[in-house]
């Protein structure tokens, strides 16, 4: 039989059961916490309350390998020298408009390159520095023939000694043979050259019948002499003045017209005018006592027209030379050069720069101080960072000094060849230069400036321990004399002079 206060702690305890679970357990976990933290002690506290180990030596191990001291700079990648192009229209003639041959932009622009076609004719790309400032024509002296000649001369043409500034037949002729390479016709003569070379070949042919005439007329005059021997001796006159016209027609042209081809021309000249000169003489002899004195004078006046005639046409031969007109040729420094930027297009008008070239070759520009400049030379090697993560080497190419002795040196550097991609990553980027500025010749043992003691004699040493550091100044150590040679971020090149260490001996640094 069930008391009534048993019944009511039975339903006390059923109602609440979940309560009574949770604070049983509740119970139970404090009693736990309190015995284990009684009897479980920390490491911290087991460490603490623990006598001090004996002390040891602290050491560090012998290492072998490459020591240098590395300055570091940032550095801007690019394409450097940017020259706008500029084409003087003006040699056109008509409107300059552009018909072709437009490059694209990182192009390249090599000698013998054809820029751009204007008008139908090329802006050819040679090697100089001097801009084309006028067009080139026979007999034209300066230091852009020079150029041109030597433009020449880098792209396997002859156009004659590059020490003469006289552009000569040569020259002219190769401008031909540039055209030729490029694909073009070369360029005509001045203007009317061809219809003047024509009145002078007929003024040749006039005076020449003048000339016939005028001896025929002295031929009655002169009477006296057998018709024979008066035949005979007309026949030589004529014949000794058809070699010197033979000879003064023979005048070497180009290109053949070298100096030994016209001194030879010249004294074929002179032979046949003194044979001329011989012949008239036995002439007159034959007319000795009649009065020929005025068929003479024509005679003489008809061969001054011959030979100026003769010259005119010289002349107007040498002005049918090719001439190299100053629009269709671009001179460019450090070619090759790549095209960073196109502002014509074809059917366009040229007007202001047409093209913004610049080197081909990537560099990286930055800046040292004045200090740290010292330290560098032109032909330095260089690493520097590229995208993936890997370094690329580099050669300091320029050092200038900054406008006063404060100010930063700027330092250009040029990388080794890069692929196309890893140019076109770096173009525009700065990147990170390490240039080492003192370096071991290869790898060498070294150790932290803080393992050199002094001996006695002021001589440098290590402490090699060759037993158990933990055992302090128990352990077996012995003192190495040594040799110091670079030292570079906190660790010293060392080099056995008593006694001998390996590469992970540990050395001493503290105890």
């Amino acid at each position: 039989m069930t008391t009534p206060a048993v019944s009511g702690w039975k339903r006390v305890f059923g109602a609440n059961r979940a309560v009574w679970v949770t604070a049983a357990i509740a119970v139970v976990a404090l009693v736990a916490g309190v015995l284990v933290g009684r009897f479980v002690v920390s490491p911290a506290d087991a460490s603490a309350s623990s006598d001090a180990p004996d002390p040891g030596l602290v050491t560090v191990p012998v290492e072998y390998g490459v020591l240098s001291n590395d300055l570091t700079l940032r550095g801007d990648v690019g394409f450097a020298d940017s020259v706008e192009v500029t084409i003087d229209a003006a040699s056109f003639g008509g409107a300059p408009v552009v018909t072709g041959a437009v490059p694209e932009v990182d192009s390249s622009l090599e000698p013998l390159s054809v820029a751009l076609a204007v008008t139908g004719r090329p802006v050819i790309v040679l090697p100089g520095e001097l801009p084309a400032y006028r067009t080139l024509e026979f007999g034209m002296r300066g230091p852009d023939v020079v150029q041109f000649k030597e433009a020449m001369a880098a792209v396997g043409i002859a156009a004659g000694d590059p020490a003469s500034d006289l552009f000569d037949a040569t020259a002219a002729n190769a401008v031909t043979a540039l055209y030729e390479r490029v694909g073009y016709a070369a360029p005509e003569g001045a203007e009317g050259a061809d219809e003047a070379l024509r009145a002078a070949q007929d003024g040749v042919r006039g005076a020449q019948q003048q000339l016939d005439q005028a001896r025929a007329e002295l031929a009655r005059a002169s009477g006296g002499p057998s018709a024979v021997d008066i035949r005979q001796a007309d026949n030589a006159v004529s014949s000794a003045q058809r070699a010197v016209d033979a000879a003064i027609a023979a005048k070497p042209l180009p290109p053949e017209d070298t100096a030994a081809a016209l001194a030879q021309w010249n004294a074929a000249v002179g032979d046949a005018r003194d044979n001329l000169a011989l012949a008239q003489l036995q002439r007159e002899q034959l007319g000795a006592g009649v009065n020929t004195s005025a068929e003479r004078a024509a005679v003489d006046s008809a061969q001054q027209f011959v030979t100026d005639a003769q010259l005119e046409l010289s002349r107007a031969q040498e002005a049918t030379l090719p001439q190299l007109p100053s629009g269709e040729v671009l001179y460019l420094t450090d070619l090759p050069r790549r095209v960073d930027a196109v502002n014509v297009a074809r059917g366009q008008v040229l007007q202001g720069a047409a093209l913004i070239v610049s080197g081909a070759a990537l560099t990286i520009s930055g800046g040292v101080a004045p200090a740290d400049a010292e330290l560098l030379s032109v032909g330095d090697r260089a690493q520097f960072d590229l995208f993936d993560g890997t370094t690329h080497e580099a050669t300091i190419t320029e050092l200038a000094a900054g406008d006063n002795a404060s100010e930063r040196w700027s330092v250009v550097l040029e990388p080794d060849p890069l692929t196309s991609e890893q140019s076109m990553q770096l173009q525009g980027s700065n990147v990170r230069v390490l240039i080492a500025v003192g370096a071991t010749a290869g790898e060498v043992m070294h150790v932290p400036v803080a393992a050199l003691t002094a001996g006695s004699g002021g001589e440098a040493r290590i402490e090699i321990v060759d037993g158990d550091p933990r055992d302090g100044e128990r352990a077996e150590t012995r003192l190495v004399e040594v040799e110091t040679g670079l030292a570079a971020g906190g660790q010293v090149e060392v080099t056995p002079v008593d006694g001998e260490f390996s590469e992970g001996d540990l050395v001493v640094v503290g105890r």
